[in-house]
Parts: structure tokens; C-alpha cells; sequence
């Protein structure tokens, strides 16, 4: 039986397994070895590989989420359950782009009260423990999927007079919210808890509104894993975005359609 190490709190424990997972995924794509796919699915399963072992060895009692893992059911009746994305963004990785992520959050009953989420080609750990967004004047930018733009981001964005703007991994999109480049984060069409709950963790203790795009709150580690949609933004423009994003459900029935279709 593996005996929990209990030298590291829990925040120390999330921002280390950040940061580590970081190391790990520069170090295989630096020595230029792998390519494409390949690295990009080698990055996958080194990163996972490491993740498990670190917290089957510091924390065995508590559930696991990952993209890079099969689901354990187990986990519905644990109070704190970890949902990580050892990489976010495999794409972006795997073609030399800065815009991927490592996101781990410790969950506990349905929220996240530990998070990072790190930016590993930027050198950095975003982490709830020590974070705060940036203030003063706005960017007068949205953040949206790169890949699938949903067409509500660019309906707010017209609404408030704002740039939409594609961006990679949705860590990525989250901190750049935190850091000021954007005003706000908008996506529509479907992620998965592993996607969202580490950013939201981060964004939430940094002091930024995260919501549903109907305004609800954010839950995790339920027995279904799809989230439609999320908002991230700058506090002072939640009310102003949620109601733009209302009048676009009122139009058009849901929050699915894609920009430039």
C-alpha cells in the first residue's frame, strides 16, 4: 500500500506538479527528437505517466480526472478529486507554438480550491494561491477558440464594440484574460471539465468572474464530464457580456453556432 506523503500542503503539491509537468514537455520537445504527432503524443503520455505516479504517491486516497486517463467512477463519491490536463493545447505543442498549458486542480465537493495552470514556454505558474488579474484600462479584446470561433464571442464583441481575437489552448486564453492582453474569454460549442477547472480555479482566486455563459456557476467532477460553454472575464464586464450573450440566446436558440460558417 502506498503511504501519502504529507511534506507538501496541497498548494504546494498543485503548483509543483505544474511546474514539473512544465519541465517534462519543454525538456522532449527541446532536444528536437520528435515532430508532429509524434511528439505531440509522446507529450501526452509522459506528462499523464508522471502526473499519476506523483499523486498516487503524495495523495492515494483522493480521485482522479485527466483527458489522458480512462474514467474511474470512483471518484463520484470522493470529496476532493484532482482534474488535470497534462497538456492543453497538444497541437500548439507539438507545432512550436507558446500557446499550451498544464492544467492541475485539486476539486473539493464541486470546487476548485487549489489551481495552476502553468505556461511553460513563457516560464510561468499561474497559481490561485498567489495571483491577482490585472486592472486599469481595458484592452477592448475577447479572447476565442482559434479553431472553432463560436459565433457568440463575435456577437459580444460587436455589442461592446470589441476585437475578437483566436487564441490556443484554453489555459492559455484564461491567463491572458488574468494578465490584461483581453478583456474577456468566451467559449461555446463543448469542452470537458479537464479543460476548465484548473483555469476557472486561477481566475476565480485572482479575483475575475467565471460562469456558465447563462451566468450559472461553474461545478465539477460530475458523472458527466461535457461543459457547453464558459466565461471568463474582467469583473466590472460580466453583467454587460451576460446580457449580450442573453439576447443572443433569445435569437438564435443556443450558444453552438460558429463564427464564419
Amino acid at each position: 500500500m502506498t503511504v501519502p506523503d504529507s511534506q507538501h500542503s496541497d498548494s504546494r503539491l498543485t503548483n509543483l506538479i505544474a511546474q514539473g509537468t512544465g519541465e517534462i514537455l519543454k525538456g522532449i520537445r527541446g532536444v528536437g527528437l520528435l515532430r508532429g504527432r509524434e511528439l505531440g503524443e509522446a507529450g501526452d503520455d509522459l506528462a499523464q505517466n508522471w502526473i499519476a505516479r506523483v499523486l498516487a504517491q503524495h495523495r492515494p486516497d483522493d480521485g482522479f480526472l485527466s483527458e489522458e486517463a480512462a474514467d474511474n467512477s470512483e471518484r463520484l463519491d470522493k470529496e476532493r478529486v484532482w482534474i488535470v490536463d497534462p497538456l492543453d493545447g497538444t497541437k500548439e505543442f507539438a507545432t512550436g507554438r507558446q500557446d499550451w498549458a498544464v492544467h492541475v486542480a485539486l476539486v473539493e465537493n464541486g470546487v476548485p480550491t487549489h489551481a495552476a495552470v502553468g505556461l511553460p514556454d513563457l516560464g510561468v505558474v499561474f497559481k490561485s494561491s498567489d495571483v491577482r488579474h490585472v486592472s486599469g484600462p481595458l484592452s477592448r479584446r475577447i479572447a476565442l477558440s482559434r479553431n472553432r470561433p463560436p459565433e457568440v464571442a463575435q456577437f459580444v464583441a460587436d455589442k461592446l464594440d470589441f476585437e475578437a481575437v483566436g487564441v490556443g489552448s484554453a489555459g492559455a486564453k484564461a491567463m491572458h484574460v488574468l494578465l490584461g492582453d483581453y478583456d474577456a474569454y468566451i467559449h461555446a460549442g463543448g469542452q470537458y471539465e479537464w479543460d476548465q477547472a484548473a483555469p476557472v480555479g486561477v481566475s476565480i482566486a485572482a479575483g475575475l468572474h467565471a460562469s456558465r455563459l447563462d451566468g450559472s456557476e461553474m461545478r465539477y467532477n460530475n458523472a458527466d464530464t461535457y461543459i457547453p460553454d464558459l466565461l471568463i472575464c474582467r469583473p466590472e464586464l460580466a453583467e454587460d457580456i451576460l446580457a449580450a450573450c442573453a439576447e443572443y440566446l433569445e435569437q438564435h436558440g443556443s450558444f453552438d453556432g460558429l463564427a464564419g460558417k
